[in-house]
């Protein structure tokens, strides 16, 4: 029975049509999931085959195997006696909570991608896509508290909308209480905040507290709204304003114009299967 149902001509041509549009779709999700938010990059600088180099190449090797397994993890590279010292390299990274292994691997594999060519032979850098995050020096940042501001985003505003704000505090109010990772929502009004898992409850609470106080301050009454420090990072939305939270709108309209691209070459793969169909069609 599946034999003959495979070499059915109909299957045939629908097939390869099929096996298109689902790359498709595969392709738009990963974009999505890969979003660049910012990075930061050192002005100190490290030589082509040096041994920090080596020590980086091994830190970002390390990071795409280890978040196939946790989706969060630290590192000190060449910090022994028989290492110089200007070898010596600390990082770490770290996924959405809410994200699958394979997606934090994903993820993370296109963060090691982007930051050797963001921040090329530079001794320190941080990247965060809407994802992950990813960062690496030669000093040692680790559980080092710091709540600097890296990115913002403010979306439109909403007018004398009492009831908005007031679902907009209950949600800031409930993640700024959050350790780790934490989805909260009231009524309409959604959204999340992590820090980084070197800190402790204590130190997360005072990051999670101004990244809120900046949400208020920086962003007012806007529908939308991201905020992201050193170590912490909160956001909300109004129901249907997720897709505002991306960084930059020229990024959006990039990947609009890939998708539409790919879309016409679909199209255009499509009219010559059904033409190479009919032409292959044995005449009667």
């Amino acid at each position: 029975m599946f034999g003959r149902f495979e070499s059915h001509s109909t299957y045939k041509k629908i097939e390869p049509l099929f096996f298109l549009m689902l790359c498709l779709s595969c392709f738009v999700h990963f974009v999505k999931a890969n979003i660049f938010i910012y990075a930061g990059c050192s002005q100190d600088k490290y030589a082509s085959g040096s041994p920090f180099e080596g020590n980086l190449n091994s830190f970002l090797s390390s990071v795409v195997s280890s978040s196939s397994q946790v989706s969060y993890n630290t590192y000190a590279v060449g910090n022994g006696s028989s290492t110089p010292p200007e070898a010596t390299l600390y990082g770490l990274y770290q996924c959405r909570g809410d994200l699958q292994k394979a997606d934090c691997t994903r993820c993370m594999q296109s963060a090691v991608n982007q930051i050797v060519l963001v921040c090329p032979y530079s001794n320190g850098a941080s990247l965060q896509l809407e994802g992950c995050f990813l960062r690496y020096d030669h000093a040692n940042f680790l559980g080092v508290p710091d709540t600097s501001l890296k990115f913002k985003k403010c979306s439109k505003s909403v007018n004398h909308d009492v009831e908005f704000y007031k679902r907009r505090d209950d949600v800031l109010d409930d993640l700024e209480s959050a350790i780790g990772f934490k989805v909260s929502s009231s009524g309409l009004v959604e959204g999340f905040a992590q820090c980084l898992g070197d800190l402790s409850a204590s130190d997360c609470s005072s990051c999670l507290a101004v990244a809120v106080g900046d949400l208020k301050s920086l962003c007012g009454s806007t529908e939308a709204a991201a905020v992201f420090l050193g170590q912490c990072y909160a956001r909300y939305w109004a129901s249907g304003y997720y897709a505002e939270l991306s960084p930059d709108s020229h990024h959006e309209d990039d990947m609009g114009k890939t998708v539409a691209i790919i879309l016409g070459v679909l199209a255009g793969l499509a009219v010559l299967i059904v033409l190479l169909s009919i032409c292959r069609k044995p005449s009667h």
